[in-house]
Formats: structure tokens, C-alpha cells, sequence
């Protein structure tokens, strides 16, 4: 027997309406099988902040994958500009541009409209996060597997890496390498491609954000290759392969999807903070943290540009947080009693 079978097994005795655990076949109750997925979801189903934060976080995803098809509803599209809205100054005319036509009003001196530049900028910073995360999790994985069940000089060669890795500043080495980078493809005269600056931003956070995944899966697996089903593996003669991917990966999925729901949220926040600073994603491509920076010069002019485009990343940042620790504790139920206890 797997240890999810066990895992499930136990919930389902836990979780089972009127379960009573020292309860036997002579207790008069059927037991009801359910899959882990099952369970999960009627946990997470029961978290009303998980549910709110989910939903949040459904009409974030669904309002940046749809966002061509806002921009052809809305009429305007995230480079259209209307300096007829602005006065001499540059500034959004009434109160910061906001009518019946530019719901969130006028970005001051560009003229572009906040709204459709807000939902493009929710499209590129879930872009670069999601696609960062899976990418992370994919080599967080694969390094902790080897290093968990191989054990000996690769698991000390591995670990060694991680070491190295997490050594380096993040934000010093970002400074410092993506300008590198830019000039190595770029001239000073050469316009970059529309793609170049989110793709560099993806390989940077995959090459530095991998590590913590890499020690946690290392952990799972150093106590999972010593239960029955392993063994039993072995002795049928199962090549490392599937060992490793069919036996001890299915094993590892709750803590897999708990650190990626918990990973795209610091994604978007590192990205929107590169942007802010000047090295992420540059004009003419739309983006939360750079539109947060272009705020910053009119705070006390037009206070609710800044508001706006601050208020959508913290909602979205926050939504993703609630919904990591909601699906943790749906997935774990045996963390949020711990807590409960202490």
C-alpha cells in the first residue's frame, strides 16, 4: 500500500461526518471512501477565506487571460493615448480623468487609460510568475528527488548547490546581471523586443527561486525512501525512473502545490519591485510595478492613480497568500491542528 493510500485512508476516517476514530465494525457506520482530492476540496469548500480569496483570485486570472478580449469590449487598447483629456500641464482634466468612458481615469502626461493598462498588467505579472513558478518547481523537484533518494556524493554535490545559490543577494545579482545581459543582445541604439525583458526576468527567478523547493522535496524523500512500497519497488526490479517518478513523486503533490501557491505570490511581487526600480519590465509593455513607479511623480496631483494601481497588486498578492494557506491547510489538515493546539 502507497502512502497516499494510507494518508487517504486516515482522512477519511478523520473527516467522515459523525466519524468517531475509536469507532469499529461493530460501531453501526458504514464508512464512506473518498479520494484525496475529494477530501481536499470539501475542507477548502468549508474555509469561507479561503473560498473569498479564491474567487478573488479567479476573476484576477480570468480578467488577465481575457485581456484582448477586454480591450475589444472597452474600446481602448493599453497604448492608445488621449492627450485631449490632459491640460497644458499634463495632467488628467476633471477629477483625474475619471467619466463615463476611462473608468479609472488618465495616466497624467501619457494620456493611456489606467484601466485597460491595469488589466494588462495583471496579464504580464501573472505571466512571468506562473511561468517562473512552474519552472522553479520543476527544477526544485527533479534536484530534491535525486538528492533525497540517491543519497552519498550526489545528495552532498546537490546540496552544495543549493548552499551556493542561496548565497548570492538576489536583488544585488539582478542589478547587476540583467543590465549585462540587455548589452550583450542590445545596443545602445537597438529597441529591445517586446519579449526579451520578460523572458530574462523568467530565467533569473528560475535560476534563484528553485532552492527552497529543492530542500523541502529532499526531506519528503529522504523519509519516503525508506517505507514498504519502496522497497517493494526494488525488490520487483523498478529502474530508478520509476522509482523516483512513479513511486515517490505522487507522493509529494501536497507539499508541491502548497510551495507554488505560495511562490507565484513572491514572483509577482519580486517582478512588480524590479519593475519599480527600473530593470524589469520597461515601455512600452504594460506592467503593475512599472505603472506604480509612474505613479510615484504624481501622488499629491493625482493621488488615485497611485491608489489604484497599488491597491490591485496588494489584492492580488493577498488573494494568492489567503489561497495558499487555505489550500496548505485543506491539503494538510494535520498542520492547522497543530496550530490550533499550540
Amino acid at each position: 500500500m502507497s502512502e497516499r493510500q494510507v494518508v487517504a485512508g486516515t482522512a477519511a476516517a478523520e473527516d467522515a461526518p459523525g466519524s468517531n476514530p475509536g469507532a469499529g465494525p461493530l460501531g453501526g457506520r458504514a464508512a464512506v471512501g473518498r479520494s484525496p482530492g475529494q477530501l481536499a476540496w470539501s475542507r477548502l469548500r468549508r474555509d469561507r477565506v479561503g473560498m473569498v480569496s479564491g474567487g478573488a483570485l479567479l476573476c484576477f486570472v480570468l480578467l488577465a487571460v481575457a485581456a484582448p478580449l477586454v480591450e475589444r469590449l472597452y474600446g481602448k487598447g493599453p497604448l492608445d493615448r488621449f492627450p485631449e483629456r490632459l491640460d497644458r500641464n499634463g495632467f488628467p482634466l476633471g477629477y483625474a480623468g475619471i467619466d463615463g468612458e476611462h473608468w479609472l481615469g488618465i495616466q497624467p502626461n501619457l494620456g493611456r487609460d489606467v484601466f485597460i493598462q491595469l488589466v494588462f498588467g495583471l496579464r504580464t505579472s501573472l505571466l512571468v510568475a506562473f511561468t517562473a513558478a512552474l519552472l522553479t518547481i520543476g527544477i526544485g523537484v527533479v534536484v530534491g528527488v535525486l538528492a533525497g533518494y540517491l543519497g552519498g556524493r550526489v545528495d552532498a554535490l546537490l546540496s552544495w548547490l543549493v548552499d551556493l545559490t542561496m548565497a548570492f543577494p538576489f536583488f544585488i545579482f539582478c542589478f547587476a546581471v540583467i543590465p549585462v545581459a540587455v548589452n550583450q543582445f542590445y545596443g545602445v541604439r537597438d529597441a529591445e523586443a517586446p519579449w526579451f525583458r520578460p523572458v530574462l526576468l523568467i530565467v533569473v527567478f528560475a535560476l534563484f527561486n528553485w532552492t527552497y523547493t529543492a530542500r523541502l522535496v529532499r526531506g519528503q524523500v529522504l523519509s519516503l525512501r525508506e517505507r514498504e512500497f519502496v522497497d517493494a519497488a526494488r525488490a520487483a526490479g523498478a529502474g530508478l525512473g520509476h522509482i523516483l517518478f512513479r513511486q515517490l513523486l505522487p507522493n509529494l503533490w501536497t507539499p508541491i502545490l502548497i510551495t507554488f501557491s505560495l511562490n507565484v505570490p513572491a514572483l509577482i511581487t519580486a517582478e512588480a519591485a524590479l519593475s519599480f526600480l527600473g530593470i524589469g519590465i520597461l515601455e512600452p509593455t504594460p506592467d503593475l510595478g512599472r505603472l506604480i513607479s509612474d505613479s510615484v511623480d504624481f501622488v499629491r496631483e493625482v493621488p488615485s492613480f497611485t491608489v489604484v494601481g497599488g491597491t490591485t497588486l496588494f489584492l492580488l498578492v493577498l488573494s494568492f497568500n489567503l489561497f495558499g494557506d487555505a489550500l496548505r491547510d485543506a491539503l494538510d489538515p494535520r498542520s492547522s491542528r497543530r496550530g490550533a493546539r499550540r
